[in-house]
């Protein structure tokens, strides 16, 4: 693959990351209208955005290495299914883990794209 396509397999990986994460986001938003003080829905809020901090920091470090965001979103999706044991639904497993493998793969495909092209 050149040019334009070269371009397209860098940006698919980055983009869905970004969109991931924004989808992610949006479940800490349960935390409002709990009938809880101003500092205690703030400190839940920052709790259920600690998975979002850390797919920021995996996307920046990723973002011109992409054998990072390939090792980290797929470890991240082995995480998720260790830490829950089992404990959620299939439907869960499949909206969290089964993205951060896809990301992952596609970052891969971007890595293995740069060292082809290198060559």
């Amino acid at each position: 693959m050149k040019g334009k396509g070269n371009h397209i397999v860098m940006w698919i990986p980055r983009v869905l990351a970004i969109a991931f994460t924004l989808f992610l986001g949006l479940f800490a938003l349960d935390v409002f209208g709990q009938g809880y003080t101003f500092w205690e829905t703030a400190v839940g809020l920052l709790i259920h955005l600690i998975p979002n901090f850390i797919l920021i920091a995996v996307i920046i470090f990723a973002w011109k290495r992409p054998w990072v965001g390939m090792a980290a979103f797929a470890l991240l999706a082995v995480v998720y299914v260790v830490m829950t044991r089992g404990r959620e639904s299939i439907s869960a497993y499949l909206l969290i883990s089964l993205p951060l493998l896809l990301i992952g793969a596609l970052y891969g495909w971007d890595w293995l794209n740069r060292r082809k092209s290198e060559n």
